[in-house]
């Protein structure tokens, strides 16, 4: 089943889930070919392994303890912290909590 994109001016509900969270999945919040925005639910213990994107890349936690590793360094990702990737930058995501995050990418022109 495909999921429901938001449209253009449409508002998006990105507050903590709370209790809720750990029954929640990671959800698509809208795709263009040049910009993609996903609210992540990485569960405790779930690792995300080592890969690249082909754009830049951005995550924002909104809940929860996530370590972010690139090349040689872990970053400790908690509520408000915001972090940046330049394009195919080699990383992994941890979750040690229960978390959500907005992940958004700007994916590289041709």
């Amino acid at each position: 089943m495909a999921l429901k994109h938001a449209a253009s001016g449409e508002r998006v509900d990105l507050r903590p889930f709370g209790s809720l969270l750990s029954t929640e999945k990671t959800s698509a919040i809208v795709r263009t070919p040049n910009f993609e925005a996903i609210r992540l639910v990485l569960l405790a213990g779930t690792e995300i392994p080592s890969h690249k994107v082909a754009g830049q890349i951005m995550f924002q936690c909104i809940e929860g303890h996530v370590q972010l590793r690139i090349t040689g360094t872990t970053i400790e990702l908690l509520p408000g912290h915001w972090v940046y990737l330049d394009h195919d930058e080699l990383h992994s995501l941890l979750g040690v909590q229960d978390s959500s995050l907005l992940m958004t990418i700007l994916f590289d022109g041709d």
